[in-house]
């Protein structure tokens, strides 16, 4: 039987968000680096599922819960700081972020996209980035960032078709 990633079988996703604000919050200390409030909060936000959100759409929730028009450089500043910081990863498809499951270290960004729920599953397969980066030094292209997105239907969507 194939393994069911977390991110496609049901789950108490309570669990998710508050693991990745603690890694948050020991990397930032770790690191120097301020976790303000509205970071942690977008952090939270993006980690409320497994499905990638957009800027906007958070910006959007920030508006509701503060009661006035949250301003959209603060909201991009807060993805740009955890961009940096390996605590989230933009998927460029759907122009949305996920919260990165491996914060503590570098790695580039492997997505199983589903199309149907919309679920996004992080990958970290060495193999692949390695692939890539051969292929692209044979024709004489070095990389410097790589994400990888593949679309598809998860398990969870493809019993229910």
């Amino acid at each position: 039987m194939p393994f069911t990633p977390l991110a496609s079988r049901p789950h108490d996703h309570s669990r998710c968000v508050s693991h990745a604000l603690a890694e948050a919050e020991t990397l930032c200390a770790r690191q120097g680096l301020r976790l303000t409030a509205l970071r942690k909060r977008v952090l939270e936000l993006v980690w409320q599922s497994h499905k990638p959100l957009g800027a906007y759409d958070i910006l959007g929730v920030l508006s509701e819960e503060d009661g006035r028009r949250a301003a959209p450089p603060t909201v991009y500043r807060a993805l740009d700081f955890l961009l940096e910081n390996g605590l989230v990863h933009r998927i460029a498809s759907l122009n949305a972020f996920v919260g990165c499951n491996q914060p503590e270290h570098a790695h580039q960004g492997q997505f199983l996209i589903c199309r149907h729920c919309h679920a996004a599953i992080e990958l970290e397969q060495a193999a692949i980035s390695q692939a890539i980066i051969a292929s692209a030094q044979d024709v004489g292209f070095s990389v410097e960032s790589q994400t990888v997105e593949v679309v598809g239907l998860c398990a969870g969507c493809q019993g229910a078709a």
